[in-house]
């Protein structure tokens, strides 16, 4: 299962007659967008929980519904982890062992 959120929805007029009138929303998975079929009435700003492979596919209705992605849940709160900052490098001063000048 993967914790993504709702960017937008994805309107597709043409399409295969087995996606029926199943909703299709961009979800932003890190830095990488992915559509996903909508289950469960996600709205943009949701942060959701989705499957993959074969258990998008039942959870989108059918194991022969061609999803790879399928939100099936809607997080009620939800607070991510901020983003990982570089550490501060070290401090490039040199230094005498012994802390005294050599004569």
């Amino acid at each position: 299962m993967l914790i993504v959120k709702v960017i937008k929805p994805l309107v597709s007029t043409n399409r295969i007659p087995d996606f029926e009138h199943k909703h299709l929303q961009v979800v932003q998975d890190g830095s990488t967008k992915k559509v996903a079929v909508d289950a469960v009435g996600a709205k943009p700003g949701d942060w959701v929980i989705c499957v993959s492979s074969s258990a998008a596919r039942e959870a989108a209705g059918s194991k022969s519904y061609p999803s790879d992605l399928t939100i099936v849940g809607i997080i009620d709160h939800w607070e991510p982890d901020p983003p990982k900052t570089a550490a501060p490098a070290p401090s490039a001063s040199p230094s005498t062992p012994g802390g005294g000048a050599k004569s």
